[in-house]
């Protein structure tokens, strides 16, 4: 008799203790990193969308380093919709998951919710994009290029290329996502290395949304309006590619009658400066899996991260394409 009621005291303490750490194995959101023994992390994830190479492989290389470092991934595609990257971190706050990390759609209108996400003690972590937000409390880290100094990178090689001409050389302007970081940010570097030099002329700019298909649309119009381009300067592989599609069925040589410069250097993207169509590309790794899973143990465990982890990159020409081309990841 004795036994059994130790038996009993000893199961009421584990039931009593189990629902104390919570159900599902994760740590409790109030308490980041608390818990005992085997608590598991689970992060929320909101990606801006699929609209891109690059986009696809920085995907990929999130989901699975989430599986290599034992992190539940909890995944959400906003298909470039801010409206629906909010209605994600609000469920990511309402399923008490311990870290939230976005790449945002556009910079601005995060205060509201991320707020809300700080108020849920709910660490959060900006992959990719940055915000517009002047309370920098509200997320912990931005892992991420620096897509100033990718637009500056863009504007050296062509004020290289073009540094014995004294003619005008006619620009045009392929760029991302209205208000997100990436077009602003390499659209700012690009105008402020080739502004020095009056020769250079930005006569077309516009929206592609990052997408192949609009680069082609966008393309197609600024050929039509614009006879005398010398220069496309594109914000990303997928729309240079699509640009491409545009020139030739102009009856123009991409790479000779109009010099392209791209960002990212996707595989695709790659190929066409390898065959000479792309004369330029800056790079914009999309492989920051491992370091976010890093940062996210760091943060959730009450460990101090910089504010500010900027990625390693560089650039390439025709004949350094060709050698990167048969060990490239994506």
């Amino acid at each position: 008799m004795f036994k059994r009621m130790s038996a009993l005291l000893l199961v009421g303490a584990t039931v009593m203790t189990m629902a104390g750490c919570g159900s599902g194995g994760t740590t409790s959101a109030s308490q980041p990193g608390s818990g005992g023994g085997d608590d598991k992390i689970t992060m929320g994830f909101s990606q801006v969308g699929a609209e891109s190479g690059w986009r696809t492989a920085n995907t990929k290389s999130v989901q699975e380093s989430a599986k290599t470092a034992g992190i539940e991934l909890k995944f959400s595609d906003a298909q470039q919709k801010q409206e629906n990257q909010i209605k994600a971190i609000r469920s990511f706050i309402q399923q008490k998951v311990d870290v939230i990390a976005f790449s945002p759609v556009v910079e601005s209108g995060w205060d509201t919710v991320l707020k809300e996400a700080k108020n849920a003690k709910i660490p959060v972590i900006l992959t990719d994009r940055a915000v517009d937000s002047a309370d920098t409390s509200l997320y912990k880290t931005f892992l991420g290029s620096d897509f100033v100094e990718e637009g500056r990178k863009a504007g050296k090689w062509l004020v290289e290329e073009y540094k014995d001409s004294t003619e005008t050389v006619n620009i045009v302007e392929l760029q991302g996502t209205t208000g997100s970081a990436p077009a602003n940010d390499r659209k700012a570097g690009f105008a402020e290395v080739i502004g020095a030099d009056a020769k250079f002329k930005v006569i077309a700019s516009q929206t592609g949304d990052f997408t192949r298909a609009k680069g082609k649309e966008v393309m197609e119009a600024f050929l039509k309006s614009n006879p005398d381009i010398d220069v496309l300067y594109a914000h990303n592989d997928d729309m240079g590619l699509g640009a491409i599609e545009a020139i030739e069925g102009a009856g123009k040589v991409p790479g000779k009658d109009i010099k392209i410069i791209t960002v990212d250097a996707v595989k695709d993207g790659m190929q066409a400066l390898a065959d000479g169509k792309i004369n330029y590309i800056v790079e914009c790794s999309p492989l920051l899996g491992p370091q976010l899973m890093d940062l996210a143990k760091k943060v959730v465990a009450g460990e101090q991260v910089p504010t500010r982890v900027v990625t390693e990159e560089t650039t390439f020409t025709q004949e350094q394409a060709k050698q990167a081309l048969p060990t490239r990841q994506y």
